[in-house]
């Protein structure tokens, strides 16, 4: 069975992780399919060291249970920021949305008014003890299977900065998913970071440099497109996040885009440069409903739910483009992050139609 190497690219976004960790499960059962390395932001960064700890400990196998264990003990250790029990009745009435939940307009409030240097002074984060705890680090330092990229924002210059295998750490975890108003900035050789999410979600970069593999899988979980205008001041500031955790990737792809193009053409001969093959499992479907809230929303059902629909995304995928690893990209990046129509395929009639414009000028000019 010929094997197809592939890297992967994995968005952050709170608890929709999960949607992430159910992508990442379904592939592993792929055993055709080799995931070479991973670049991670935030959510994604935790799912690429967690997949990346449990592959080196154990093959695929480990590696489902590693994810599995892991966003449950998210759901365990976080769930004081799930402020709302969420009944039964609630998610049937609301969907996954906790927006109306008064724990979380009460710590949303809170957030707003103070910040995480004030109402967390002793700067406590559940996330700490459960990274230190629950991985491997001496197994991450040590390389092998899966290495990582994983992207923080510095807040001193603004620039993003990948860290790579063996700097991997708890601390640059902790940084990667930092969101300002909810965290102190995390200091990494005297230099404060914040959330990946701003200058690289994910970065791809350090996957077409620091390997061979020409495919790279990008697991989205900020939608690109959303319907409709927003009203209310909540649904302005979801919007305002989703498309500035995505203007990074935008910005990226379309560099991707144009060094293709010039490879392709034969205009850019250096073996620098090579041409990429993108594939890309989309965000959760906009049917769903799911806000900015639901990504506080750490309850094990609402986890299991997205691993659920990442499963059936990724089992999709599988069956429709698992062909194209190694041969082509199966995303067409000018269309969907560009906003660049497919370019309209000529018919026979249109041709010849075509062609007798082109004639009929000429005629004239005879008479």
């Amino acid at each position: 069975m010929a094997q197809k190497a592939l890297n992967l690219a994995l968005q952050g976004g709170g608890s929709h992780g999960a949607y992430t960790w159910g992508v990442l499960d379904r592939l592993l059962e792929e055993k055709d399919i080799d995931i070479h390395g991973a670049s991670g932001t935030s959510a994604g960064a935790m799912n690429a060291v967690v997949l990346a700890d449990g592959y080196r400990k154990g093959g695929r196998d480990a590696a489902k249970e590693k994810l599995h264990d892991f966003w449950q003990r998210i759901s365990q250790a976080t769930a004081f920021i799930n402020p709302s029990s969420h009944s039964e009745i609630a998610r049937i009435a609301e969907g996954w949305n906790i927006d109306k939940a008064l724990g979380y307009l009460w710590f949303d409030t809170l957030t707003r008014m103070f910040s995480p240097y004030q109402f967390n002074p002793f700067n406590i984060n559940p996330l700490r003890s459960l990274l230190r705890d629950f991985i491997d680090w001496e197994r991450i330092n040590n390389g092998g299977e899966i290495p990582l990229f994983i992207t923080a924002t510095s807040v001193t210059t603004g620039r993003p900065r990948v860290f790579h295998c063996r700097e991997v750490t708890e601390d640059v975890l902790l940084a990667s998913a930092c969101v300002p108003f909810l965290f102190q900035s995390v200091e990494i050789d005297d230099e404060p970071y914040w959330d990946g999410g701003y200058m690289g979600n994910p970065s791809i970069w350090p996957l077409i440099y620091n390997t061979d593999i020409k495919d790279v899988l990008l697991v989205q979980i900020n939608p690109l497109v959303r319907s409709g205008t927003p009203r209310t001041g909540q649904e302005i500031i979801n919007r305002m996040n989703e498309i500035t955790f995505n203007s990074s990737l935008i910005a990226e792809m379309r560099a991707i885009n144009f060094v293709g193009g010039l490879v392709e053409s034969k205009k850019l001969d250096d073996p620098r440069y090579k041409q990429m093959h993108i594939h890309m499992i989309g965000a959760p479907d906009a049917s769903h409903g799911l806000n900015g809230s639901s990504k506080v929303n750490v309850s094990w059902c609402f986890l299991q739910f997205l691993h659920g629909i990442g499963r059936e995304k990724a089992d999709a995928w599988i069956a429709t483009h698992k062909t194209d690893i190694g041969r082509k990209g199966s995303l067409d990046i000018a269309e969907v992050f560009l906003g660049m129509p497919k370019p309209k395929r000529s018919t026979a009639d249109d041709l010849n139609k075509k062609n007798d414009r082109a004639i009929v000028p000429a005629a004239r000019l005879r008479r």
